[in-house]
């Protein structure tokens, strides 16, 4: 196994410090199929080093080949083990570590004692050791557990079956993004949230810190390197509040990612970010950004990749995955049916990049254990993302017509949940199924002829309050649609490509004729009034899934004219455009 380590860049983009240590790179690793491994107290980390371990590359699943392992069945529970050492200037203050992500409920011990239990496989969470390290040689232990056919766990796209099938894919278990230390002063800033004004040119920044009342804090915003706005607050139960007014306003656009960079300072403490100068609105007929009619010319990207699964190879792979949309002639994407690491939000706002954050799709148990571990996983998800500038909305839940009783109550909790913990943005709370209350209507529909397609459009015209749903045969009247409510093609397309693969519809025989139903049903949600974007499935094909636009390892499936011809699609002018 190398030891290079892979993904050595700072995990956490919008809130920057110089002290940290990546703790990616060669762990020891045993699996616990019996979950036996508390009865043998595995946590101490002598007893681990009398067991059979092997090494795994993180920040790696070890389903992926890059985790050195490769071990794709089912796997209930594993244990990982690593030694790292402090100085004593890095204990000087307090020792902070952080994980990415860890599917699904983990459980740590730093030299032998406990630090904390997290549940949920999307989120990322953080634990203050400073009372459990040492100077010299530290050890950490970590168990993982994840049962996707509990029917109690969100798992998106992971497959229930060995095989992955259909739209179904190689699970990822345990750690799947970076873990890393970081050192900060006694006190020190723990988080911020930022809000944009565009209409009086200011910025309202709220402030958590681990500090007492009265604590000071000052903020400055800084434009191309010049200072445009400078602010002071003061702490007071934890907490505290300023606004910056801006000498200049320049706003965050698709395709013009105009961004600020920020600098908060506290005593001994300061951190480093970036925001955004952009408003997000919904009216009757389309999602507004900064006051105009924004056309949502998006891809569905599921982020797996064949080395990785979940985790990408790179950040230049996460930056990649942006231009190949871009190039498509795309504006945006639907991060679907998962959290995406950080980085991929950090690329959307520094290339202008419109995206839809989702959660994992699947087993929501509409009881007060499945509502309590959605809306603790949920809260984080919303917290760590909510200042990209890129993100324009949330998407709770997927085609919940799939569900076996679709709770109403529960639907509608989750969605009220979602907007008070975020009134910015507009929220969706099942893309493409039953919609009990949402911000815009969004529909799921793959007919593959333009025709057909364009005549359903038209039908929703002539007849106020009717939605069809091809797919699935069904007919979803629900009082949630009102006449004049933004419509959004949020899935279309999905054309197979080969005999042997999975996607929608009969498999197209050439390049050209490809070409042609794709033109023709883009065009045919182009040209209607009603409609205020789309979203293609998808950008890659992903293991069996053979409907993407590139394959999976992200080289071309078609000629350099037929991206051409896609991309002609893609721009020309949307009927709300020309109103």
């Amino acid at each position: 196994m190398s030891e290079k380590i892979m993904r050595p860049e700072y995990p956490r983009p919008q809130m920057v410090r110089e002290t940290w240590k990546n703790l990616n790179g060669e762990w020891d690793m045993l699996f616990d199929f019996g979950k036996s491994g508390a009865d043998r107290e595995l946590h101490l980390a002598e007893n681990f080093k009398k067991e059979s371990s092997q090494k795994i590359n993180l920040p790696f699943c070890p389903e992926s080949r890059l985790s050195g392992i490769g071990y794709t069945d089912f796997i209930p529970a594993l244990w990982y083990y690593r030694e790292f050492e402090l100085s004593a200037a890095e204990l000087s203050g307090r020792v902070l570590i952080h994980f990415g992500a860890v599917d699904y409920e983990s459980k740590l011990w730093i030299n032998d004692s406990f630090a904390g239990r997290h549940l949920g496989g999307y989120s990322s969470f953080t634990y203050d050791i400073t009372s459990l390290v040492r100077e010299g040689v530290n050890t950490l232990t970590l168990y993982a557990e994840d049962d996707t056919r509990s029917l109690r766990q969100p798992i998106g796209k992971q497959c229930l079956k060995y095989h992955s099938f259909g739209c179904a894919y190689t699970r990822t278990t345990g750690i799947w993004q970076t873990v890393w230390l970081e050192f900060v002063p006694r006190e020190y800033i723990r988080s911020y949230r930022v809000y944009p004004n565009i209409e009086n040119s200011s910025l309202r920044i709220e402030l958590s810190a681990n500090a007492p009342h009265g604590t000071p804090v000052e903020l400055v915003a800084s434009y191309g390197g010049r200072e445009v706005a400078k602010a002071e607050a003061t702490v007071r139960g934890y907490a505290a509040e300023a606004t910056l007014v801006l000498d200049e306003l320049h706003l965050w656009d698709v395709g013009a990612p105009e961004l600020y960079d920020l600098e908060i300072r506290m005593g001994e403490d300061s951190v480093r970010g970036y925001f955004g100068m952009r408003s997000v609105e919904v009216r009757p007929d389309a999602l507004y950004l900064n006051g105009r009619p924004l056309f949502m010319r998006t891809v569905l990207d599921q982020g797996f990749n064949p080395e990785g699964i979940y985790t990408a190879p790179s950040d230049e792979f996460l930056r990649r995955d942006i231009e190949l949309s871009i190039e498509a002639g795309f504006n945006g994407g639907r991060l679907h049916q998962r959290v995406f690491e950080e980085r991929t939000l950090y690329w959307a706002d520094r290339l202008g990049y419109i995206v839809w954050g989702e959660y994992a799709n699947g087993n929501i148990q509409c009881d007060s254990r499945g509502i309590g571990d959605f809306i603790s996983e949920w809260t984080e998800v919303i917290d760590r993302d909510f200042n990209h500038p890129s993100i324009i909305g949330w998407c709770i839940n997927n085609e919940s017509y799939w569900m076996p009783d679709v709770d109403p109550v529960c639907q509608t909790t989750l969605y009220n949940i979602t907007k008070r913990l975020d009134p910015t943005r507009p929220v969706i709370d099942a893309s493409g199924g039953i919609h009990f209350v949402s911000d815009m209507y969004d529909i799921h529909d793959y007919e593959q002829d333009p025709e057909k397609l364009a005549a359903s459009m038209q039908k929703m015209i002539d007849e106020p309050g009717y939605i069809h749903n091809p797919l699935h045969n069904q007919q979803l009247r629900r009082n949630v649609y009102t006449e004049g409510q933004p419509i959004w093609i949020s899935e279309y397309g999905g054309i197979l490509w080969g005999d042997s693969g999975w996607g929608y519809g009969q498999s197209v025989k050439s390049v050209e004729e490809f070409a042609d139903r794709y033109v023709g049903l883009t065009k045919a949600l182009l040209e209607s009034p009603i409609v205020c974007g789309f979203c293609y499935t998808q950008l890659t094909d992903v293991e069996q899934e053979q409907n993407g636009l590139y394959k999976y390892d992200r080289s071309r499936k078609f000629p350099d004219e037929i991206y051409e011809r896609i991309k002609a699609a893609n721009t020309s002018p949307a009927a709300i455009e020309q109103k």
